[in-house]
């Protein structure tokens, strides 16, 4: 068994990477998950063919759309093996204009796939070793999945810190999750405080109005402190959900449309302020207001000294970091067309050819999918490189300790990878989620042009669900699509880490967006071929 082994790797890989998949802050972009569940995606493809219908979406877009669900359902299990399959294969192969009797179909079809599919997720699962489906690939079937019905991620990271904590097998995590896909969303009390209410008078006419002496008097009798608490009145919402985190979220959505509106009153620009905690009854602990950042994170900014160097002259970059602001933090609609707003004003020009199987400014995502692809490899090996530390100091170490640049740490590693030597990995909480990414890298340093392939084919996906999401909030003026919270949970990281090498390319070799992301491109189709061009280097000019 080498270091980066364990007796249990495959029950192990899956543990760490669900686990992974709901952190919510501090995960670094190329561990999280990066696309949404196969019910989900049919789901979308179904409301995408009625947004056509209304010329909200493309019928390009739409085709394209299908085109790769049907691909990407191939390997899913879940969706069954015989009749199933072949009526969703079938329907995948024809357009699905709404209304039509194929989209009715399709409707009727994704109802039967939902019953029963983590349980055939966990048959092939509980197949002998060499049949069993790859545990990168069951760990992310198993969080997307959970995601999509509704479940919060601070939710399902108590669960699965839980059976980790007693290292529970893959068999019992997918017990688990069959368990919480069968539980019926219930009802829930959720507490909102007010700091400021005005206009108070109309607040007190909706029933769900607590006054500020009713809200302390709430709280006392649950057993929470009261202290510090200034109440000018709330709300008690009856919601339901499938968790106590779930339940605040949609309390939270209300409440941030009555601060939306209050923004627009006359002489009081300070408007409805809530309070920083909210309540859930029966709930142990306070929940946030503040939701935790989407993970798009600009590092070049910081590592290369710039974040204060901000003069009378705007860049093209200047404008989009501007537009892409709310992408961490901001309401859904804005988040969402800021962070597209950004990709297209670096990735797009007028000159791009039309093409049948791009849609509108498309060209962008599949652009800024390139970027992201070719800074993946050289992320993760880097971050391994650090955690590389053995306990005699091998060939390796000595490597890295020579190193002056993160370049240079993350070729020793993919070097050593790809002889077959093994990494002593740090003994700490992530070990596991390590070991994981080793196991990635493997298979990159090995096949790195297939394995990218696959990388950027994701990637475009989630971009092109970002652009696609755009669309329904600008063109179709709503902010109630199936997707639109995950597309910008998946979108969101992928989109900060584009805009670090974008930015990063312009501040190091004064690089536009667009030949960055002609060298991307180019990388993809020579890397491991006669040229030498090696993982780590595909956005470095070349030497």
């Amino acid at each position: 068994m080498t270091p980066e082994a364990s007796a249990d790797t495959y029950d192990s890989h899956i543990r760490a990477r669900v686990i992974d998949f709901f952190t919510l802050e501090g995960l670094p972009w190329p561990r999280r998950l990066w696309d949404v569940g196969s019910l989900l995606a049919l789901e979308e493809l179904l409301e995408a063919s009625s947004w056509a219908r209304h010329r909200v979406l493309s019928a390009a877009a739409v085709d394209w759309q299908r085109h790769e669900l049907l691909k990407a359902i191939g390997p899913d299990v879940g969706l069954g093996d015989r009749e199933l399959r072949s009526q969703l294969t079938s329907l995948l192969k024809q357009p699905l204009p709404d209304p039509s009797p194929a989209h009715r179909r399709l409707r009727e079809v994704v109802e039967h796939a939902r019953g029963g599919y983590l349980d055939r997720w966990a048959s092939a699962a509980a197949l002998p070793a060499g049949r069993r489906p790859q545990p990168e690939r069951l760990a992310r079937v198993i969080a997307a999945h959970l995601l999509d019905l509704g479940y919060d991620a601070s939710y399902l990271a108590t669960w699965i810190g839980q059976l980790a904590h007693r290292r529970a097998s893959a068999e019992e995590v997918l017990q688990g999750a069959v368990a919480l896909d069968r539980a019926a969303p219930h009802e829930f009390t959720v507490l909102v405080v007010l700091e400021s209410a005005p206009e108070r008078e109309q607040a007190q006419k909706h029933e769900m109005w607590l006054s500020g002496r009713e809200v302390v008097d709430w709280l006392k009798q649950r057993g929470h402190p009261t202290s510090g608490i200034r109440a000018g009145g709330g709300f008690l919402y009856r919601m339901t959900a499938r968790d106590p985190f779930s339940a605040a979220s949609q309390a939270r959505e209300l409440v941030e449309r009555m601060v939306a509106r209050s923004s627009f009153m006359r002489g009081n620009r300070g408007g409805i302020r809530p309070a920083a905690q909210m309540w859930v009854d029966q709930h142990p602990d306070p929940i946030p207001f503040v939701t935790p950042a989407r993970g798009a994170d600009v590092l070049s900014l910081v590592n290369e000294g710039h974040l204060y160097q901000v003069d009378g002259q705007r860049t093209l970059i200047d404008d989009a970091l501007e537009l892409a602001a709310p992408v961490n933090r901001g309401v859904l609609g804005p988040a969402v067309a800021g962070a597209w707003a950004a990709v297209e004003s670096l990735l797009s020009h007028p000159d791009d050819p039309a093409e049948e199987q791009r849609s509108g400014k498309a060209v962008a995502a599949d652009r800024l999918a390139a970027i992201i692809a070719c800074s993946w490899p050289r992320a993760e090996l880097t971050a391994l490189a650090h955690r590389h530390q053995p306990s005699t100091p091998d060939a390796l170490i000595e490597q890295l300790t020579g190193c002056t640049t993160n370049r240079d740490r993350a070729s020793a590693v993919a070097e050593a990878l790809a002889a077959g030597k093994s990494l002593h990995l740090a003994d700490r909480f992530r070990r596991d989620a390590d070991i994981a990414a080793v196991h990635r890298m493997r298979r990159v340093v090995a096949s790195p042009r297939g394995e990218l392939a696959t990388a950027v084919t994701i990637f475009r996906i989630g971009i092109r669900r970002l652009y696609r999401t755009r669309n329904i909030v600008l063109h179709g003026g709503s902010t109630q699509g199936l997707a639109l919270k995950a597309a910008l949970r998946i979108a969101a990281p992928l989109v900060g880490a584009g805009l670090d090498r974008i930015t990063y390319a312009a501040l190091a070799e004064g690089l536009t967006p667009l030949d960055l992301a002609a060298r991307a491109e180019v990388g993809l189709e020579l890397v491991g071929g006669e040229t030498g061009l090696s993982v780590v280097d595909l956005l470095e000019p070349r030497r």
